[in-house]
């Protein structure tokens, strides 16, 4: 369905670039997701506190969201999931939603 020759140059770099313990991945690499979310939120709320200007903030977010998305690599790997898998699902999901009229709400099953 779509080109994931990037998808899978990517995969191979986050295995080349990382050097956590196997032993401990899955838990390396979900708290690491976790700390780099929380870094993207800190650098909009010092925005937002601070101002700045949004030239700086997009380079900021280019950043840290560039390691949220090494992380999400990475656990995905661990889990011996495809990204674009990943995508697909997601892009099932969404599109069922939109067609349900289900978009807004709570709940995994809706």
């Amino acid at each position: 369905m779509y080109d994931t020759k990037i998808l899978d140059d990517y995969r191979d770099f986050t295995r080349e670039t990382s050097i956590y313990d196997s032993n401990d991945a899955y838990e390396y690499t979900i708290l690491g997701l976790c700390s780099e979310a929380g870094e993207v939120a800190g650098k909009f709320k010092k925005f937002i506190r601070d101002g700045g200007s949004w030239e700086d903030l997009t380079k900021d977010m280019t950043k840290e969201l560039g390691d949220v998305l090494w992380y999400v690599d990475r656990i995905a790997d661990e889990f011996n999931i495809s990204v674009a898998d990943i995508l697909s699902a997601n892009i099932e999901k969404l599109a069922a939603r939109k067609l349900n009229n289900t978009l807004g709400g709570s709940g995994d099953d809706r």
